[in-house]
């Protein structure tokens, strides 16, 4: 989202703070913090505000859901088509433009993912696309938390975003984020986001602070593949079906104790050390994170934060970027997000592609003394298809110690197409499918000796 260039005065470093701008930025930060990033105990399950608001819409809608998101896949081919043909007025410029005049790849893709969805809402075509396992995950499973969870995220994200608390915690922050991940301080937003809620949540939070020049390539690039950890909700899930939900304790500490050294590691060396420091050139750098007022840590973050809120857009125009964001997400998007998991998934399912590939990792579980490793081995790379792909073939495996290591894995491992690849993709920052594979690989070799060391050390 863009922000306004409302002309208003704007906090000083001498004087007191405004009280309007002052409230400006707490009340909508608040609200904001307490949709995204805190989480609350609900009946059996750790969720936060947004995630309930969410699955809410989801028992509202209930199984009216996945012809819902059949119907949005549809619609997104349809008007992407007209727009290409007729090339109507609202279409010519802005974010409309960009959204539908797109090339014949993009359009290809669109359009397999809306063919994807029918043939399996209506059950007809090849089974290894309408299976359970394969298209049925993605329109039964995947599509009605996508569409209730973006619909959500990109209403409510403003709250977090536009009213300067990215801007308070970033510089609260900025040092031991530059010294450690050598990031400006606000990703810790990011990486919270993505903890609390959801890891998609994180990378759109990421796609639009590139977009609106907080972010360099390098950056972007770095947080989006490095900090969409999956949430403390999915974790949970994932525990209870590889029956490992009495250690989900030592899961997540594992979890995020090898996830940050990964993070640290991979953002110096290539290919995201590689990635250049240039903006998003539309917009070019807003950021400034140099303290030039004369102030305290604390005033200054204030400042920073208040001037923000002080330029935030209206109402009007707050409705109008969310509504833009929701048209975003959903027919372009959801589209990719549906032919890239499908084919991903059949992939997985249907050839011994994943297992082939898997062969070098035998020996590097033995190495490593994880039980079982042959039956193991294909779990550790299939989750660059689908996140949760390792749990479903771990739960055939008898040793406990073999299932806690996979599934710490694919919580690290954070690259993967059918949904996180898809929208890194789609969006702006400038990733390439090759570096995503990349990077999937390096944080697999960087994290499965931790875990292993972790596991045989403290808990097994």
């Amino acid at each position: 989202m863009s922000n306004s260039n409302v002309k208003t005065a704007t906090p000083t470093s001498s004087g007191p703070i405004p009280q309007a701008h002052l409230l400006k930025f707490i009340v909508p930060s608040l609200i904001g913090v307490l949709l995204f990033l805190v989480p609350f105990q609900f009946g059996d399950t750790i969720n936060i505000g947004m995630g309930l608001m969410a699955e809410g819409l989801q028992t509202l809608l209930g199984s009216a859901l996945p012809a819902i998101a059949v119907v949005v896949l549809c619609l997104s081919v349809v008007v992407t088509v007209y727009a290409k043909l007729a090339n109507p007025g609202w279409a010519k410029k802005g974010m409309l433009h960009e959204m539908f005049h797109v090339g014949p790849l993009w359009l290809a893709m669109r359009a397999l993912g809306a063919l994807f969805a029918v043939m399996t809402y209506f059950q007809f075509g090849p089974e290894f696309v309408t299976a359970s396992f394969t298209g049925g995950v993605m329109l039964n499973d995947l599509a009605p938390v996508l569409l209730t969870f973006f619909f959500f995220a990109a209403l409510l994200l403003p709250f977090l975003v536009e009213f300067g608390f990215m801007e308070f915690i970033g510089s609260m922050v900025r040092k031991p984020f530059r010294i450690i991940f050598n990031l400006p301080g606000r990703s810790a937003i990011d990486a919270t986001a993505s903890w609390m809620g959801s890891g998609t949540v994180g990378v759109l939070i990421t796609a639009q602070q590139y977009e609106q020049g907080y972010y360099n390539g390098r950056e972007a690039s770095v947080i989006a593949t490095n900090f969409s950890v999956a949430s403390i909700a999915f974790s949970l899930l994932v525990t209870n079906f590889v029956e490992i939900n009495h250690l989900f304790v030592q899961f997540y500490f594992t979890v995020v104790v090898s996830g940050l050294i990964a993070a640290v590691i991979v953002s110096r060396i290539p290919p995201l050390s590689r990635k250049s420091n240039a903006y998003y050139e539309p917009v070019g750098c807003q950021l400034s994170e140099e303290r030039t007022d004369n102030v305290g840590l604390f005033r200054y973050s204030l400042l920073q934060a208040t001037r923000r809120a002080a330029g935030a857009p209206g109402p009007k125009e707050l409705a109008r970027l969310a509504l833009l964001n929701v048209i975003d997400i959903f027919l372009t998007l959801l589209p990719l997000v549906f032919a890239i998991g499908t084919v991903a998934l059949i992939l997985a399912e249907f050839t011994p592609l994943f297992t082939w590939l898997s062969y070098p990792m035998v020996p590097v579980l033995e190495l490593l003394r994880i039980p079982e490793a042959q039956a193991a081995a294909p779990a550790t790379l299939v989750g660059f298809a689908d996140m949760f792909l390792p749990a479903v073939l771990a739960t055939n495996i008898e040793s406990e110690l073999t299932r806690f290591v996979i599934a710490c894995l694919s919580m690290t491992q954070l690259v993967y197409m059918s949904e996180i690849g898809a929208l890194l993709l789609k969006s702006k920052i400038p990733i390439k499918f090759w570096e995503l594979a990349v990077v999937f690989l390096l944080r697999t070799a960087i994290t499965l000796p931790i875990i292993a060391f972790m596991a045989h050390t403290f808990f097994f």
